[in-house]
Formats: C-alpha cells, sequence, structure tokens
C-alpha cells in the first residue's frame, strides 16, 4: 500500500439541456489523504462481470468521504464505481476506473 493525496470531484451545478439529459457544469474539488492498493483479483475479475475495469483501491476515512462519484490520481481521473466500508475498521474502499467520457472539467 501507497500514501498518497487524491482529489475528490463534485459537480457544483447540474441542469437539463435541450434533449432533456442531465448534465453537469463546474465542479468543485478537495484533497484528500489515502491508503492506495491494487484490486484484488476477485475485485477485478467481478468488476470485468459487469463491464467495468477495476484499477485502483483507494483507503480512505468514512468522515473525509462526501459521496463524490470522481477522483484525480496523478494526474487521472478516475470514476468511483463502487465503495466499501470495512467491517470492524475505520477504513473506508473506494473502487475507481478509468472510464469513458471522464475528462478534466471546464
Amino acid at each position: 500500500m501507497v500514501d498518497t493525496e487524491i482529489t475528490l470531484i463534485r459537480p457544483t451545478e447540474r441542469y437539463q439541456d435541450a434533449e432533456g439529459v442531465w448534465r453537469d457544469r463546474g465542479e468543485s474539488t478537495r484533497t484528500i489523504l489515502a491508503r492506495m492498493d491494487d484490486v484484488t483479483r476477485a475485485e477485478f475479475f467481478a468488476a470485468g462481470q459487469n463491464g467495468m475495469r477495476a484499477e485502483f483501491r483507494f483507503i480512505v476515512f468514512p468522515v473525509e468521504y462526501e459521496g463524490e462519484r470522481l477522483c484525480e490520481w496523478n494526474g487521472t481521473r478516475y470514476a468511483i464505481y463502487r465503495t466499501y466500508h470495512v467491517p470492524g475498521t475505520d477504513d473506508l474502499e473506494l473502487y475507481a476506473q478509468r472510464e469513458a467520457g471522464v475528462t478534466r472539467g471546464a
């Protein structure tokens, strides 16, 4: 495991475009400390069965996570596709994948 900083990203405004699709405009960010680890083989295969490509597991304190669905680490954006509170610990695991359509904010 590696101690690192990750930036959690949250949209600041949602609007409905002319076609009725909800979109995000603007974002707020905040940086927190995390432990980074590889995903387990079981997680990798389970994610793959659901069309995802698990890349990293970031372990944070639950009080620091506010439901953000995006994060940035080492200049790359990731979608947080699953969270897991480890029973009997103060650990919250954030499972992240690079995802088509996840780009740098405007």
